[in-house]
């Protein structure tokens, strides 16, 4: 009976004293440092191993202590100053202790948050941010990366207007009287470049498109060049045919400059209101005359010339829309035939933009 009560009593000594050296251990993991460099080594290629040591502590009646080694490599030597916890460098990744309670470890795109208080630690592993997809509007409105509006198909109708800005063609111009609703305007805006002022609502366009203009008489008429002039060819009244259709065709090579505003009307990038204006400048790239008539037969004339049309020009536009309602008007304030060599018209299109390339 008494060896049993000394076994008893040895036990007991034992089973405190390890209770009580867990717990000094435990006390011993409560300092102010939770970033500790434990060792550099050199690998055989000669890169520099770190060997970054963390801690975890849970106190509050809990005797738990964690243990996690990570290793960087470095080309380069490793230093750290412990007492001012300054920036370390690795090839890239970056270790950043701040002074006081809490140290930050990036590695590589990782990043860690330990915060040590009197009564514990706590460390902050904040997840990993997500790619947004392309069609997130809350990502766009984040980068404020402004985009406008110019890539598209539109398709509009033709006129002219003369020195007096009337639409109607009378006196020395009657000849020139088109059929509106056949006279067709064709564009195919290929490119565009937004530029941003800081904000994803307001910017600078410009780009690169085709312009096609049909502008289709209402005279039996066409056109041709005579002493350098371009002039009414009736020809083909005084031959007595029957003109089914007669038109010129021009074709340009246009680029913008607009500037652009937008007007949130919800949360997403395409319920927004916007309004541009800017000009067009325009290179031509070719132009004939077609004449569709019947001498018994159909025959279709074709000739392709310049007909004194300016090779440059440049035009006024403003665009407007919201959703799939886009509207553009363009007005040419110069003359649609080179000075003194045609009659004096100013051409317009107006229309909607069909298709967006955005």
């Amino acid at each position: 009976m008494k060896r049993l009560f000394i076994l008893g009593l040895i036990f007991s000594m034992v089973f405190a004293l390890n209770a009580q050296t867990n717990e000094n251990i435990l006390r011993n993991l409560e300092n102010s440092d939770t970033l500790k460099q434990q060792s550099t080594q050199s690998s055989s290629e000669g890169d520099t191993i770190v060997i970054v040591h963390k801690i975890v502590k849970v106190v509050d009646g809990d005797s738990i202590v964690e243990e996690r080694i990570d290793t960087v490599s470095s080309v380069n030597a490793l230093t750290v100053d412990s007492e001012e916890m300054a920036w370390v460098n690795i090839a890239g990744d970056t270790v950043k202790a701040a002074k006081g309670d809490s140290v930050i470890i990036r590695l590589g795109k990782k990043k860690m948050v330990i915060v040590d208080s009197k009564d514990k630690t706590v460390i902050e592993i904040p997840e990993e941010e997500k790619k947004p997809d392309d069609d997130d509007d809350e990502y766009k409105k984040e980068a404020k990366r402004f985009k406008g509006h110019w890539s598209g198909f539109e398709i509009g109708i033709n006129g002219f207007m003369d020195k007096n800005n009337s639409m109607t063609q009378s006196g020395d111009l009657a000849w020139m009287d088109l059929k509106q609703e056949r006279s067709w305007n064709t564009n195919i805006n290929l490119t565009q470049y937004s530029i941003g002022f800081g904000t994803d609502k307001a910017g600078l366009v410009t780009g690169l498109g085709l312009e096609f203009n049909d502008y289709h008489f209402s005279n039996p008429i066409t056109l041709k060049v005579e002493n350098g002039v371009t002039v009414t060819d009736s020809s083909y009244i005084q031959a007595g045919y029957k003109v089914e259709k007669t038109k010129i065709t021009m074709l340009h090579l246009t680029l913008p400059l607009l500037l652009e505003f937008q007007v949130p009307m919800g949360t997403k990038r395409k319920d927004r209101i916007y309004f541009s204006a800017g000009v067009i400048g325009g290179v031509r790239l070719g132009s004939h005359t077609k004449v569709v008539y019947d001498d018994g037969s159909r025959h279709k004339d074709k000739n392709r010339n310049d007909f004194n049309i300016a090779t440059l020009r440049y035009g006024l536009t403003a665009r407007m829309g919201y959703k799939n309602i886009k509207l553009f008007a363009n007005y040419y304030p110069v003359q649609l035939f080179e000075k003194d060599k045609g009659p004096e018209l100013y051409p317009f299109s107006i229309g909607l933009v069909l298709v967006s390339f955005d």
